[in-house]
């Protein structure tokens, strides 16, 4: 049993170094501070490769259920806001202003948005016309959904899963341990580190898309109303998927408002 807790230590130490090797940060500070480093195994090209053929299969499937970009006017009023919103990408990349920028919308009672790697976005009507948004409030969605590729949050998380399978798999052949061992283990990282490290992603897409968002001349209050109107419709059971693993609506409002005298200045001047 010694001899495996050296080689278990071994193979940990050069997962560890491999970590500390590829450790960087995908986005400058803002004013909301949010730069810390991160892991990065693969390249942010190859998974831009892959959202944009999932994005491209996404619009494909869309169109032929007869349900993409099926009102003008609602396509209109989300490209416009996204457009002011990506200029303001430049503060935290200087890159991202030039990023193959795709905006849809698919007709469904849905209560989501999202964008993926490389800034392919996608809103589904029901975010809208359930909660009847104003455009500060849909500023703040797509703000935080922005956030989410420039921070690469979708890079870095599959980043830890390769960690720690790397590190179940060596444990798993080190001690002999079976497939319903190994199974518990990654079963164990998804329902306790995976959780965690998304509910940070989560809190930092909130404040790079507040301060996106004030940048554009949104009202960053908005955020505010924007939870509350989540909240409510949170209240009949099941959650709107845009809240799938996110912090507790009450934390992101008191994020928000200690966030204001940060991001209220950049609005007021905006405007």
């Amino acid at each position: 049993m010694s001899r495996a807790h050296s080689i278990l230590k071994i193979a940990l130490l050069g997962l560890s170094l491999l970590m500390l090797g590829a450790c960087a940060t995908t986005t400058a500070g803002g004013a909301v501070g949010a730069d810390r480093s991160q892991l990065l195994l693969i390249s942010s090209e190859e998974l831009d490769q892959i959202a944009a053929e999932a994005y491209a299969k996404l619009l494909s499937d869309a169109t032929a259920k007869g349900v993409l970009n099926k009102d003008p006017a609602m396509l209109n009023r989300v490209r416009n806001i996204a457009v002011r919103l990506q200029a303001q990408t430049k503060v935290f990349r200087a890159d991202a202003p030039a990023w193959k920028w795709e905006v849809n919308v698919i007709t469904s009672d849905e209560l989501n948005a999202f964008c993926m790697p490389g800034g392919k976005i996608m809103v589904y009507s029901g975010l809208i016309t359930q909660l009847d948004m104003t455009d500060a409030e849909l500023a703040n969605v797509l703000g935080h959904e922005i956030a989410h590729a420039l921070r690469e949050h979708v890079r870095e998380q599959i980043s830890q899963a390769m960690v720690a399978q790397g590190v179940i798999g060596v444990g798993a052949a080190v001690f002999g341990l079976g497939d319903a061992s190994t199974n518990a283990a990654g079963a164990g990282y998804q329902a306790l580190l995976a959780t965690r490290f998304s509910r940070t992603d989560e809190s930092e897409a909130d404040r790079i898309g507040l301060e996106l968002a004030a940048r554009a001349a949104y009202d960053p209050r908005a955020g505010i109303t924007l939870w509350q109107k989540m909240m409510s419709a949170d209240k009949g059971g099941k959650p709107p998927e845009f809240l799938s693993s996110h912090p507790a609506d009450a934390s992101r409002v008191k994020q928000i408002q200690n966030l204001l005298p940060t991001v209220m200045p950049l609005y007021d001047a905006a405007r």
